[in-house]
Parts: C-alpha cells; sequence; structure tokens
C-alpha cells in the first residue's frame, strides 16, 4: 500500500489531503444523489434546467459570502473590474460547464451510477494529454501506463455493459440507449477535461495573484451568463421559473442535490489550486470504487464480474500512479495565500 512518504509526495499540506477527500467524497454523493433524486424511474420528476441555473446561483452566492468574510464589498468589485480580462477568459471552461452540468442529467438517466463514472474515465488519457500540452510538463512512462490501465479498467466494465444490452430482450431497444448514453458521456468527457485544465491553468496562470473566490466569482458570472444564453436559444428560459418549476424542486433530495453541487464548485476550484488536473482524474476512478461498493446497499444495484475486475485495474493503477504523482504546479506556493483583504 502506501507509505507516508508517497502521500507526501501526493499531498504537500494536510489542507491538500482534506480538500482531496471532501472533493471525492461530494462528487460520490452528485452521482448518487442524482440517480434516487429519479425515485426508480427514468426520467425526473423536477425540471433539471431550473436545478442548473439554481445550483450556479449558489456557488457565485457562496464564493461571494466566503470572501466577504474577510474583505469588503467595495473590493470585491474592484477586483472584478481590475482583472475583467480574466473574466473573459473563463468564459471558456464556463460554456464548457454550462454544457457539461446539464448532459449530467441525460448521462445518468440511460446509466447507473456506477456506469457513468466507468465511462467518465476515457478523460484520463485525455487529461493527461491537454496536462502536457498547456504546462509544457512531460508525464512519464510509469504515469502513463497509470492512466493507461485505469482507461483499461474503463473499457472492461463498458465490454461488460455492451455484452449485457445484446443479451437483453430487446436487444435494438437497448443498444440504441447504450449509444445514446454513450454519445452523451463523450461530449461530456471533452467538455470535462479542456474545461479543468485550461480553469487549472488560469487558476495557476493568469490568475495566480487573484484570491481564489474572485477567480470562482468570475467562473460563475459565466456560467450563469452561459446558462441564461442557452436557455434563450432553447426558449426554455421561461419555463425554467415557473411557478411549477420551482415547486418540482421542492423534495429533499433535489435540495441536497442542489446545495452538495454548490459546495462541490467550490471544492473544486481549491482541488485544481492545491493540487492539479491529474490527481483530480485519479480522484474520479477511486470515486468509481466507492460509488460501485456504496450503490449496493443503498440503490441495491449488485456488482458484475466485469466490474470487479474493472476496479481491481483502478486499484492497482492508483497504487502505482501515488508511488510517482505529477507534483502539483504551485505545492512550494502553498503558504503564500492569496490574503483575503486583497484582490
Amino acid at each position: 500500500m502506501l507509505g507516508r512518504e508517497a502521500l507526501a509526495k501526493l499531498f504537500p499540506t494536510p489542507s491538500s489531503l482534506v480538500v482531496f477527500l471532501t472533493y471525492m467524497g461530494m462528487f460520490v454523493a452528485q452521482g448518487m444523489l442524482v440517480t434516487a433524486s429519479r425515485n426508480g424511474s427514468s426520467s425526473y420528476s423536477y425540471n433539471t434546467v431550473t436545478v442548473v441555473l439554481l445550483t450556479e446561483m449558489m456557488k457565485l452566492l457562496f464564493s461571494s459570502i466566503v470572501y466577504l468574510k474577510d474583505a469588503s464589498v467595495r473590493s470585491l468589485f474592484e477586483g472584478v473590474y481590475k482583472f475583467r480580462w480574466v473574466l473573459l477568459l473563463y468564459l471558456v471552461p464556463a460554456t464548457l460547464y454550462c454544457l457539461y452540468n446539464n448532459l449530467s442529467f441525460l448521462s445518468l438517466a440511460y446509466f447507473d451510477p456506477t456506469t457513468y463514472f466507468m465511462f467518465m474515465q476515457i478523460r484520463l488519457l485525455l487529461t493527461g494529454l491537454i496536462y502536457q500540452i498547456l504546462f509544457k510538463k512531460t508525464l512519464s512512462s510509469k504515469q502513463w501506463f497509470s492512466l493507461a490501465l485505469l482507461t483499461v479498467g474503463c473499457m472492461v466494465h463498458a465490454g461488460g455493459t455492451s455484452s449485457e444490452a445484446a443479451d437483453g430482450k430487446d436487444g435494438t431497444t437497448n443498444l440504441m440507449q447504450l449509444f445514446m448514453g454513450c454519445m452523451f458521456v463523450l461530449i461530456q468527457v471533452l467538455c470535462s477535461v479542456f474545461a479543468g485544465v485550461y480553469n487549472e491553468y488560469l487558476i495557476k496562470g493568469e490568475g495566480a495573484d487573484i484570491h481564489i473566490m474572485i477567480q470562482n466569482v468570475f467562473m460563475y458570472l459565466d456560467s450563469i451568463l452561459c446558462s441564461v444564453i442557452l436557455l434563450g436559444v432553447k426558449g426554455d428560459l421561461a419555463s425554467a421559473f415557473s411557478s411549477s418549476s420551482l415547486a418540482s424542486i421542492n423534495q429533499n433530495l433535489v435540495l441536497i442535490l442542489i446545495l452538495n453541487n454548490s459546495i462541490l464548485g467550490i471544492i473544486t476550484s481549491l482541488f485544481l489550486k492545491k493540487l492539479n488536473s491529474i490527481l483530480k482524474a485519479f480522484a474520479s476512478a477511486l470515486e468509481l470504487v466507492f460509488t460501485a461498493l456504496l450503490s449496493v446497499p443503498i440503490l441495491g444495484i449488485p456488482l458484475n464480474l466485469h466490474t470487479v475486475v474493472a476496479l481491481c485495474l483502478i486499484s492497482v493503477a492508483v497504487v502505482m500512479y501515488a508511488q510517482n504523482p505529477v507534483q502539483s504546479q504551485n505545492s512550494n506556493l502553498e503558504k503564500k495565500e492569496n490574503p483575503p483583504s486583497k484582490v
């Protein structure tokens, strides 16, 4: 297993470990909450567009509150104006995350949480590739092998899912559902990979001297703008805030889902600041393990042989990577966090 030296390389400070564990726990909860909120149905009893937009508003509110806890409203507005070019740069990841958030509901309508997270792991190799390009870092052969092993684990489970679909009574319908689900997940992967790595690039590059919560404000202002534009194009803006749509989210699971995702957005920014996108991808693989195990008693979704084999491969890959991780670019700057009183 992992020794202290390996853990020290992965998590240079205690706070980075806390962020890592919190991120994993909340991400596992996200997938399970979305699935549980369907109440056993393949559709949602609430307006998912309303949920996504309200979540982005909550993220903006929480980020502002955290910043204003130790700073003034004036400094917040001054920071937004002073670094307005960075606000514009955040339109890139904000647009991609907007698509990602809206597609997550569609993807989870086709797959259970374990299968969904399995398919999402194909982002691992793409993350490594884009990370190398943006940060000009070359991954070692061992790091690439661990990423490839994770991808193989994903493919093992995908093969099992395809076999089960082909053996179903209505083979044409199941195969079509599998195809549609894979298409949604593929688009999600592309959005997630580039948005995540580029977001880290902004946090540690153009926005290195900007308080992390102001950067969150940039992200969520742009995200809300993108969501409003998307809804306007689709003609769903008015319906998203109709009385029936707002009433439909008045469910305990849905409200918890919104709260969980709102806090998760802030935790993700801290993850990218303290750690890196490669480790974030491995965290997703670990989320898969815990989601699979927890889905058995909570959601009644059984484990099959393909899932067990895939989980074993993922576990081996995680241990292998932990022995030779990518060092976070700003790990030596951990004690030089932007003071809250500055922008």
